[in-house]
């Protein structure tokens, strides 16, 4: 063990890195509550049943010499006892008079795992990691970009919204890749890393943060010392659609676990949020926009806990708008404002088309007839009267790989293969659009 403590300390002088990176070496320098600390390694041990105190500290994603004065801390409380050791470790069980005071913990909040770091912790490693802080370079957009095809003027556009760490208005018709090219602004991000805690304490209660369905986690880049309570991961892309609703807005506290978690706003924080087919929420878009007036000019978000009382969170996130409505019908113009870049996905150019095309096919291992492609083209153009969107290759292509598969043969798009994809996935001439979306 005194080698192991050499070997941190040494590592902790050598540092001069970011504070989530400083493991806490004492009590004293766990920046929540004693009480708080107590009563988290209380519950634990009660729903662990005999553990070791470096089974506690691993639980409690504090180092051991904290978990030890804990131990004492417990032992002095009458709350534990030692029933063994291993090697020079104490195994502990909970006493009666620690199982009564567990239960009443418990029925005040069910947490347990992860000591939770301040809200005053957070708000200063998040702004010290503000997306705002990140400088996007051509061949940057360029790369996350390379599996799309999209103009140089598009990109350039994507590059400014994304210097600008604030917000983009991606609008145009349907099938126009919009929430591709969302996703897509989101890889040039994610090649950066955020700290991001397991959950923060604010006035004895718990909100929960780290989400793994969400964030993703480069647990191989951590540091051997860093401060447990922290995760290392990529900056998070968060993408809610027409599940979208008020309450997903502000904390969602748990009655039976009695404790919070962060809202979509909170987990995306240094990141990217994508409200997917703005306008079709079950939140009404002016209820959302009035919603997200301050945050997103102020950088501020306001969170009301049980009891009524708000706290102040950073806003710190590229937040995406996707829709295929008009914006002007969506927003005022002061929300307007305040969303900086706005671009117009439209139709795709016929040697765009043509090459979306010669991807999706190659993807799909699907040969390909040029004549056929073009006969697709002017069938849209001519017959149909619409744009050539760029949803349409791999749509199509995707008809003539499953009828293939129905038929027991390899799947080839050539004027027979197309014709029958243009009867499944168009509408006749009579009923489609003549117009734009």
């Amino acid at each position: 063990m005194e080698s192991f403590l050499t070997e941190e300390q040494d590592f902790l002088k050598r540092a001069s890195i970011a504070s989530p990176l400083t493991r806490p070496q004492s009590l004293a320098d766990v920046d929540v509550p004693l009480g708080f600390l107590e009563d988290l390694a209380l519950k634990t041990l009660y729903l662990s049943g005999s553990i070791s105190v470096l089974d506690l500290s691993t639980r409690l994603h504090l180092c051991y010499e904290v978990a030890n004065e804990l131990f004492f801390r417990m032992r002095t409380e009458v709350h534990c006892q030692v029933t063994g050791m291993t090697g020079n470790i104490p195994m502990l069980a909970i006493t009666s008079q620690g199982r009564t005071r567990a239960m009443e913990l418990l029925g005040q909040s069910h947490y347990t795992g992860a000591c939770p770091i301040t809200l005053e912790s957070y708000v200063e490693q998040t702004r010290r990691q503000s997306v705002k802080k990140v400088t996007v370079r051509p061949n940057d957009v360029s790369r996350a970009f390379a599996h799309l095809v999209v103009d140089q003027s598009t990109l350039d556009k994507f590059g400014t919204a994304l210097n600008s760490g604030s917000s983009v208005f991606l609008y145009g018709p349907a099938g126009t890749g919009k929430t591709t090219m969302a996703e897509a602004l989101s890889r040039v991000l994610a090649e950066d890393k955020v700290w991001l805690p397991y959950g923060i304490e604010v006035d004895g209660q718990v909100i929960t943060i780290f989400d793994p369905a969400i964030h993703r986690r480069v647990a191989d880049e951590e540091p051997d010392f860093h401060d447990d309570r922290w995760v290392l991961c990529e900056r998070p892309n968060v993408l809610v659609g027409g599940e979208l609703t008020a309450e997903m807005l502000d904390l969602d506290f748990n009655p039976i676990t009695k404790y919070y978690v962060g809202p979509i706003q909170l987990k995306a924080n240094n990141g990217v949020l994508i409200i997917d087919d703005f306008g079709r929420q079950r939140v009404r878009p002016e209820e959302l926009l009035n919603r997200w007036v301050v945050p997103l000019d102020r950088r501020i978000d306001f969170l009301t806990l049980a009891g009524g009382k708000k706290i102040e969170v950073p806003f710190e996130m590229l937040v995406v708008f996707a829709s295929n409505m008009d914006p002007a019908e969506l927003g005022d113009a002061a929300f307007l404002r305040r969303i900086q870049t706005k671009v117009k996905l439209g139709e795709v150019t016929d040697d765009q088309f043509r090459e979306i095309m010669r991807r999706v096919t190659r993807e799909n291992g699907v040969d390909a007839d040029l004549s056929a492609v073009n006969y697709l083209i002017n069938y849209i153009h001519g017959t149909l009267r619409q744009e050539l969107r760029s949803c349409y290759p791999r749509d199509v292509v995707n008809q003539i790989v499953w009828s293939a598969r129905y038929e027991g043969k390899k799947p080839y798009l050539d004027l027979a293969s197309v014709n029958r994809a243009i009867d499944a996935y168009f509408l006749p001439p009579s009923s489609a659009p003549t117009t734009r979306a």
